[in-house]
């Protein structure tokens, strides 16, 4: 064998390990270059959500929940929002009874106590919002309603809020501390149904949230008054222990809780927790 191929033979080995190290030198660039950039675009490690969050949640809340159930779903695809909108205390009766619900929004801490004491939420309750009580009229308010005592006027009609419901139970509480007796046409199931009888010119006056006048649009006139800052309810919401999507009910309700959120629930009327 002559000197210039023993001298081949011992550079062979020597080129392999040169040739490894260039691959293994790549790899780690590849995945330097790959797998913090993935990371980087989700944001957190938490999983992926999908499927369907259900939520119950009080009526005067319709707007502004449809409009983050809406976010919710941009943000995270591949997930649907299901709403439940009505009077709370039929919502917790109902979630108490077995239906199926991922999160809880109620329009009091007494309508979610109903929920509570049956230990049906996974975790606390914390409040997120706040509203007030607002005298609804006809728009242009033809009978010149200008206080919460103009609503005993026998010919005007009133629909109040049934008493078990926040809104009514609110109404109530004004009522009561200002020696004030109203009669009313009816007693609605939710604010919702006050504020339509409104609508539809069947009642000339209601009491309902600020929020419910600000979402009319024009259809009514609201009239403050200032006993109503005497009756201002706290909304609580809470996850529910039977959820069949717990990641999804945790995440819709940290968007309630965010800048985003109390963004949206300002905009609607709704004050700060």
């Amino acid at each position: 064998m002559t000197r210039s191929a023993r001298r081949t033979r011992r550079m062979l080995p020597l080129a392999g390990v040169g040739v490894a190290a260039l691959l293994a030198l790549s790899a780690c660039s590849s995945s330097d270059g790959s797998t913090p950039a993935k990371a980087d675009s989700s944001g957190s490690a938490s999983p992926k959500l999908s499927g369907t969050v259900t939520v119950f949640a009080a009526a005067s809340l319709k707007e502004s929940f449809t409009t983050l159930g809406r976010q919710f779903e941009q943000q995270h695809p591949g997930t649907k929002v299901a709403f439940n909108f009505g009077g709370s205390d039929t919502l917790a009766a109902s979630i108490t009874s077995g239906a199926p619900a991922d999160v809880f929004a109620a329009a009091s801490p007494k309508t979610m106590a109903i929920v509570t004491d049956k230990k049906d939420t996974a975790s606390a309750p914390s409040t997120f919002a706040r509203n007030q009580l607002e005298i609804a009229t006809l728009p242009g308010n033809p009978d010149k309603v200008a206080s919460l005592k103009d609503l005993t006027d026998p010919e005007l009609k009133v629909v109040l809020c049934d008493k078990t419901v926040p809104c009514g139970a609110a109404a109530q509480k004004v009522l009561d501390a200002g020696g004030i007796k109203v009669t009313p046409v009816s007693y609605e199931q939710d604010v919702k149904a006050a504020l339509n009888k409104v609508e539809l010119k069947e009642a000339d006056a209601s009491l309902v949230y600020k929020t419910d006048v600000k979402s009319a649009a024009g259809k009514v006139q609201g009239v403050e008054f200032p006993e109503s800052k005497d009756a201002i309810n706290d909304y609580p919401i809470a996850p529910l222990k039977n959820s069949k999507n717990a990641d999804a009910a945790a995440a819709f309700i940290a968007l309630v809780k965010s800048a985003d959120g109390q963004k949206v629930l300002a905009q609607a009327g709704f004050l700060k927790p």
